[in-house]
């Protein structure tokens, strides 16, 4: 299948499965339940979770294959939101066009860093990257506001030239589309007290994830790959057997950053405003909780990582006191109270602080993510139900029972 061996093929099949049914799996609570806080399904927040799934997969392909940490990535998610608007400005609302001028121009600038930070390797590769995204956040934040737009940032207007598109009426708002179909027409189906929504802005999104998918199998399977596994497990040996990996390295930033800015270009497809903000360090700092949390140098962890930082951040982070209550109210008063009190500041703002104790443990006891976490809860179920094979089957068909 797509020249995939079977194990990879059943992977991107599970992964295909999962994407387009994702908006009802993550909605399993009727609107009228007390846990319907808990759904995800809306299309915003899916769009998110398979965006930062494709910014996680392109950094899992310098950090998990390479062991190159960088801090600075943000920096091409930037520049790629930044291509995609002034394409949108210029030549047309169609996504198309601001897509591909998104991967060109962060593989451009990701380039000339690689090429820069990759003299150096372990943490002074790290600091290098994080420089060089701090001086782009900068740039963008004040120097270059004739072209970033500065503090308040870019979207696109009635009066933009827009060469490739028809004028627009005074007073309308204009909208990414796809020849025609608006990144936010959606399709509403009901069932009983379930809505089911059919956005054609996450569809679109998943299509693209699924094939960033496919392409970091197809790299992690590759020659290329393997090569890029040898760095991480001694770049100095393998210079002295004459290879040089340079190269490599920098092929691999390249395609690294490239996966960042087609994250940013989809970002404004679905939400067509670009700030700063995206280039800050906090949001290279996110992206390397997601691969490390999901885990690093695996195909599907850093997609984990991406949906569990997302849904924390946008369902966990909103529930409050209020909503506790309404989960404990069966409790006796004090008790009630107690319960809440406990609980609350793991929630709502201190959301925070359930994902560093997670990371922490994450990083003491599975070093290999939420993969490796899946990885021995399958172990440990298939041990139990091999257990509980009946020791008479085995005599039954003339072989010794152990």
């Amino acid at each position: 299948m797509l020249k995939l061996g079977k194990k990879d093929a059943g992977l991107f099949l599970f992964v295909v499965i999962i994407t387009l049914l994702a908006p009802f799996i993550l909605n399993p609570f009727p609107e009228s339940s007390a846990f319907a806080q808990f759904n995800a399904g809306y299309p915003d927040l899916m769009q998110r979770f398979v965006i930062f799934g494709i910014f996680a997969i392109g950094f899992n392909i310098l950090f998990g294959l390479t062991g190159y940490l960088s801090f600075g990535h943000a920096a091409f998610l930037g520049v790629g939101s930044y291509a995609a608007i002034w394409m949108m400005k210029l030549l047309t609302m169609n996504v198309i066009p601001a897509i591909i001028a998104s991967v060109i121009f962060a593989g451009l600038f990701s380039l000339v860093v690689g090429y820069i930070s990759l003299r150096r390797s372990g943490i002074y590769f790290s600091i290098l990257t994080l420089a060089f995204a701090q001086m782009s956040f900068a740039m963008a934040y004040s120097v270059l506001t004739p072209i970033t737009g500065g503090e308040t940032g870019l979207q696109p207007k009635v009066n933009d030239p827009r060469i490739f598109d028809g004028a627009l009426a005074e007073g309308t708002t204009p909208t990414a589309g796809l020849f025609g179909v608006k990144m936010r027409d959606s399709l509403e189906w009901s069932v009983g007290d379930w809505l089911f929504t059919f956005n054609f802005g996450y569809y679109f999104a998943a299509i693209m994830m699924l094939a960033a998918f496919y392409v970091s199998i197809r790299i992690f399977r590759s020659p290329f790959g393997m090569m890029l596994r040898g760095v991480k497990t001694n770049q100095q040996r393998l210079n002295y057997t004459g290879l040089n990996s340079k190269p490599y390295t920098l092929a691999a930033f390249v395609i690294s950053g490239m996966y960042a800015g087609l994250a940013g270009g989809l970002l404004v497809a679905m939400d067509t405003q670009v700030g700063p903000e995206r280039m800050f360090w906090t949001a290279s700092g996110e992206v390397v909780l997601m691969a490390i949390l999901g885990g690093a140098g695996t195909l599907i962890g850093p997609v984990l990582g991406a949906g569990f930082i997302k849904y924390m951040e946008n369902i966990v982070s909103k529930i409050n006191d209020t909503i506790l209550h309404q989960w404990f109210y069966w409790l006796p008063d004090g008790l009630e109270d107690a319960v809440v009190a406990m609980i609350y500041p793991f929630i709502g703002k201190g959301w925070h602080l359930t994902l560093g104790i997670m990371f922490m443990a994450v990083v003491i006891f599975l070093p290999g993510g939420l993969v490796e976490g899946g990885q021995r809860i399958a172990g440990w179920v298939r041990g139990r139900f091999r257990g509980k094979e009946s020791p008479t089957s085995g005599k039954a068909a003339g072989t010794p029972a152990e």
